[in-house]
């Protein structure tokens, strides 16, 4: 296969460039959930503690796998993300997670506020990526129902 052809089945810039308009900020909100879970991981204290304390590994281990999903579809079209965490911090709002010890109570209603600004961001993304690229669409699409699916159980610990 020559440079010519393999350079023609290059993704169109215009779709390459909505695409990352839309995931650059779920990659960056789920990098920041991995970081601030595992903060959140190492600080919870009170009731439910080993299931939230247990959970927010597989937050973070699910977030992480998102953002590497959402960030291949980036880089699948030809262009790059940065993702590194002077750029997270930069571009992505505080999080509620604290530096210290928290109840889980809390804890996990921080950690469910941090969780719904990534929600927002899939959001936007679904309803701008309808008519630009299915295929990047059905990548955010994937990510919510995971990410809700990891909400709902953290909120369970604390639902009456």
């Amino acid at each position: 296969m020559s440079k010519q052809t393999i350079a023609a089945t290059a993704a169109d810039p215009t779709v390459a460039a909505a695409a990352s308009q839309f995931l650059s900020p779920v990659v960056l909100g789920l990098q920041a959930l991995v970081v601030n879970g595992k903060q959140a991981h190492w600080h919870v204290r009170g009731a439910n503690f080993v299931g939230v304390h247990e959970f927010l590994d597989t937050l973070v281990e699910h977030a992480g796998g998102w953002a590497d999903e959402a960030a291949e579809r980036i880089i699948a079209l030809g262009l790059p993300i940065d993702a590194r965490l002077d750029t997270i911090a930069e571009k992505v709002p505080a999080t509620h997670v604290g530096a210290g010890f928290e109840q889980s109570d809390r804890l996990i209603a921080n950690v469910v506020a941090d969780i719904d600004a990534v929600i927002a961001d899939l959001d936007a993304a679904i309803e701008g990526l309808d008519e630009i690229d299915l295929t990047s669409q059905d990548v955010a699409i994937g990510i919510k129902g995971g990410l809700e699916k990891d909400r709902w159980f953290l909120v369970a610990h604390v639902a009456e």
